[in-house]
């Protein structure tokens, strides 16, 4: 019975370690203040630290006559071997007020946690430059080292009494346990560094696919209008020649504008001024302005819309919805119906956009808004990522349901404008 009741009460402290190591991380790795201040997060160190502690003094391994038996030293070690004696003090100061409360003035206590600290301080700054496997070691062996030192000098300043228990717990379990939590708090670090370098891949790889993008469908107005001012050097040109190639370069000079006016909604941020947008009243203009592009491509439109205030900027509304159904036009080349309805949901506004046009496959609905990705033979993809990312930045959704050869239906859902 002896043996299990102190193997309970070894797990206990090192749960309490444990836990208090990953609500650390799990803080510091949320909040962003921690991640700013380098002081406050060494704050949250020690107290997230000092916690076990208390709670391995206060519910100990095993209490003998001259001695009380747990872990309190792991935290300290830990503490001060990756923070230095910013951490490692003020957990020093906290472990010795602690002990004289729970159990009254020791010097030998004082003696042996103080030599603890020094020495653990002197290895610290060489304990940060070591590799994973050399910290392993080196934390191990120091936390034995310390551990026979500490008992020496117990022995030879008093007339302290070594047990088996003394041994066990004190000598032999902390290296072990020393070994556990380093190598969970260095597994703790890779995993915080991999998924910082992933982010940076994946904005460097989105960064990668919009300058494609940009560069490739630039290029081709370009190149087509040094083509038409190396045509106007011609003398023999007549007027209406010239005049339908200066055509032909403005229109190409402008379809250059709308691709790089597309790239600049989407990288900028939200605009800082807010308005309140009635849906039904902007829809309308928008409809109006795609109806000559309707008429165009034989497309019938029907609206069914009901009012509802939004907020937002009502320019990238319009750009927003302009994009969304110029795509539903164009997926309709033979002709078809497009339909726009609204209706109110509990606190939101439901916008379906209808079209009777060729439809997306499951990967291109997957695909759908992604940089450099377009279901049309020329498309860039811009529009549909400008539009999404508006529709995020008003605190909108967009579903998107398809079926080929039959059509798409677009639901947005944004929230509505409180009076």
């Amino acid at each position: 019975m002896d043996i299990i009741y102190f193997n309970q009460h070894v797990l206990n402290n090192l749960f309490y370690i444990l836990v208090s190591i990953f609500f650390c991380y799990f803080i510091s790795d949320h909040v962003r203040v921690f991640q700013k201040k380098l002081y406050y997060l060494r704050a949250l160190k020690i107290l997230c630290l000092s916690i076990p502690i208390i709670l391995c003094m206060k519910f100990p391994i095993y209490t003998a006559p001259n001695c009380v038996h747990d872990l309190r030293q792991i935290p300290l070690l830990i503490g001060t071997l990756y923070g230095g004696w910013i951490v490692g003090l003020p957990l020093l100061i906290i472990l010795l007020v602690a002990r004289f409360i729970f159990y009254g003035f020791n010097y030998i206590t004082v003696i042996v946690y103080v030599v603890m600290f020094i020495i653990t301080l002197a290895f610290s700054f060489r304990f940060k430059k070591l590799n994973r496997v050399q910290k392993f070691m080196m934390s191990t062996l120091l936390t034995l080292f310390i551990g026979i030192l500490t008992t020496v000098i117990a022995i030879l300043i008093s007339d302290f009494t070594v047990t088996d228990s003394y041994v066990i717990y004190f000598i032999f379990v902390p290296p072990i346990a020393m070994l556990f939590i380093v190598y969970i708090v260095e597994t703790l670090n890779d995993a915080i560094i991999a998924r910082t370098k992933l982010i940076k891949v994946e904005k460097m790889e989105v960064v990668s696919n919009l300058a494609a993008s940009i560069s490739h469908e630039i290029r081709n107005p370009l190149t087509v209008v040094k083509g038409f001012m190396q045509f106007l050097k011609e003398p023999n040109l007549s007027h209406n020649v010239r005049e339908k190639y200066f055509d032909l370069a403005l229109e190409e000079l402008d379809r250059a504008r709308f691709i790089i006016d597309d790239y600049l909604t989407f990288a900028k941020p939200a605009p800082e001024k807010v308005e309140r947008i009635m849906v039904d009243r902007e829809l309308e203009k928008v409809i109006g302005m795609v109806k000559p592009l309707a008429n165009m491509n034989s497309v019938h439109i029907s609206k069914y819309l009901v009012k509802g205030c939004i907020k937002g900027n009502s320019h990238h509304f319009h750009q927003c919805f302009l994009n969304l159904l110029k795509n539903s036009i164009e997926a309709m080349p033979n002709g078809g119906e497009l339909c726009i309805s609204t209706r109110i949901c509990k606190n939101e506004i439901v916008i379906k956009i209808q079209d009777s046009g060729i439809g997306m496959t499951q990967e291109q609905m997957n695909r759908f808004g992604e940089p450099y990705f377009s279901t049309k033979e020329k498309g860039t993809g811009l529009g549909s990522m400008v539009a999404l990312k508006i529709i995020q930045t008003m605190r909108g959704t967009l579903e998107i349901d398809s079926v080929v050869d039959k059509g798409t239906t677009l639901t947005i859902t944004l929230p509505l404008c409180n009076k």
